[in-house]
């Protein structure tokens, strides 16, 4: 007779396990200063050695964790690095870490809100947070935590395609700007919007949307019977940290009755403060909006939500019952996030978010959120004072692009080869963009971790790339 092998472990036994973990990290964490931007180079070989079939004998955890550490972490862009300045960082707030530990290890289910009702209510209360920073109504508003900004576009159109088009899919049109992030027409097209009727509309010099070539497009669609059904707008693109006219983009949706929608993934949470509320004017007039808290609140990978202004159609386009589910019940005033979800089966994703604001308070955030904002300006000053640089987009929240302009030779070449030296001095990670076709080297600065006195070393760094560049 066969009998199952126990999976279960001893109290002291989970006590190694669990220090030798913290200490590992703990220890990764204090040397990060001192450790590599990147390390990506023998990238591809590495992951190639890595391949391995099934195993059919177990190993010793502190054999894996040692493997881990020392051969899987360590071969990858390290984005909690207080030097990591490419794409959009996202810090990893060690609290929300903790959050993910309690959560996977207690594993609460909250799909449903009887399932564990005091850990959906913190959830919710996350997103009624999140709706008082957007000016979003309380009473009414509604969301959901996605594992990041791709999902929760896709469920922001679902909702605007149920709520507007119903069935007559084939007739919806959608707006946005050629800065829009493409993960918003990869949900249109997987919310079954034809590709043909996705409108990507060029921008100004500052790569915001223009009113204009939207009411232009829109006009032209009405016209060959078509239905405009949402427009996008941009609370910070990802390649220069544009905002879009928010205001501008409010009244012509109303105009045309348009579902109103907001990617404000990288820059929504800069309504935190003072000076971002000011740029961001107009953020609270949108119908739903996704924001993402792995990127403006630090926390980990894997985080990001939607919300929507009048709830009830998100729960419209997303409710489904089964006769498996019959005996789960929400009270009034709580949400049951399977209901506004495409998920059912989903994690206390929200505990990430919640255990940090509450350990630290809002104030903190919005005071980090207020310096990189400042460290920006700094930065973007440097570069316009510094002979034989250019910016070439005007920084509105936290990125910067810019390139060389060498002396001789071809400037896009030169600047490749200034990004290529920059990240294989291991000194600093920068990410590149395409503007208008002309290649640029970005500079996005949002890292709990990143100050005054990292980004005065990374600005150095691209100075002496740049001098090592010149001497071929």
């Amino acid at each position: 007779m066969l009998t199952s092998p126990n999976l279960e472990l001893s109290p002291e036994a989970m006590q190694r396990m669990g220090e030798a973990c913290l200490a590992a990290v703990v220890d990764h964490i204090t040397n990060l200063p001192q450790a590599p931007r990147s390390n990506i180079a023998q990238a591809a070989e590495l992951a190639r050695s890595l391949r391995e079939a099934a195993p059919q004998n177990g190993t010793s955890f502190e054999e894996l964790l040692q493997f881990l550490m020392q051969r899987v972490i360590p071969n990858s862009i390290n984005s909690a690095h207080p030097a990591y300045l490419g794409y959009i960082p996202g810090g990893g707030l060690f609290p929300a870490a903790i959050a993910d530990f309690l959560a996977a290890a207690t594993n609460r289910y909250i799909g449903v809100w009887f399932a564990a009702p005091a850990a959906a209510r913190l959830e919710t209360n996350v997103l009624e947070w999140f709706a008082e920073f957007m000016g979003y109504p309380l009473d009414t508003t509604r969301g959901i935590t996605t594992s990041g900004g791709s999902l929760a576009n896709f469920s922001a159109v679902v909702t605007a395609r149920k709520h507007i088009l119903n069935e007559n899919i084939a007739r919806g049109t959608l707006y946005l700007s050629d800065q829009t992030h493409h993960c918003v027409m990869k949900a249109a097209m997987l919310a079954g919007i034809p590709e043909r009727n996705i409108r990507v509309l060029k921008t100004d010099d500052y790569f915001r949307a223009v009113p204009e070539y939207f009411e232009l497009a829109i006009k032209a669609d009405l016209k060959n019977g078509l239905q405009p059904f949402m427009l996008v707008g941009n609370a910070g693109t990802t390649n220069t940290g544009a905002i879009d006219p928010l205001h501008d983009l409010a009244d012509l949706s109303e105009k045309y009755s348009l579902w109103y929608h907001i990617d404000g993934a990288y820059g929504g949470f800069f309504n935190l403060c003072e000076e971002g509320k000011r740029k961001l004017r107009g953020i609270e007039r949108s119908d739903s909006i996704v924001l993402d808290p792995h990127k403006g609140l630090f926390v980990p990978y894997g985080c990001g939500s939607l919300l929507v202004k009048e709830g009830e159609r998100l729960r419209r386009a997303h409710v489904l019952t089964a006769d498996y589910l019959q005996d789960q019940f929400t009270p009034e005033g709580e949400t049951n996030f399977s209901e506004y979800s495409p998920e059912l089966s989903r994690s206390f994703r929200g505990l990430q978010v919640w255990l940090p604001l509450k350990l630290f308070g809002v104030p903190a955030f919005r005071e980090n959120l207020s310096e990189k904002l400042r460290l920006t300006e700094w930065m973007h000053e440097r570069f316009l004072a510094e002979p034989g640089f250019e910016c070439l987009s005007v920084p509105e929240l936290s990125v910067i692009t810019f390139r060389a302009r060498p002396q001789r030779g071809e400037i896009a070449a030169f600047n490749r080869r200034l990004l290529e030296t920059i990240v294989k001095s291991g000194k600093l990670f920068l990410s590149s963009t395409m503007l208008r076709g002309q290649f640029a080297i970005r500079v996005c600065i949002l890292s709990f971790r990143t100050h005054q006195a990292e980004v005065e070393e990374a600005f150095e760094v691209v100075k002496w790339a740049k001098t090592e560049v010149e001497k071929g």
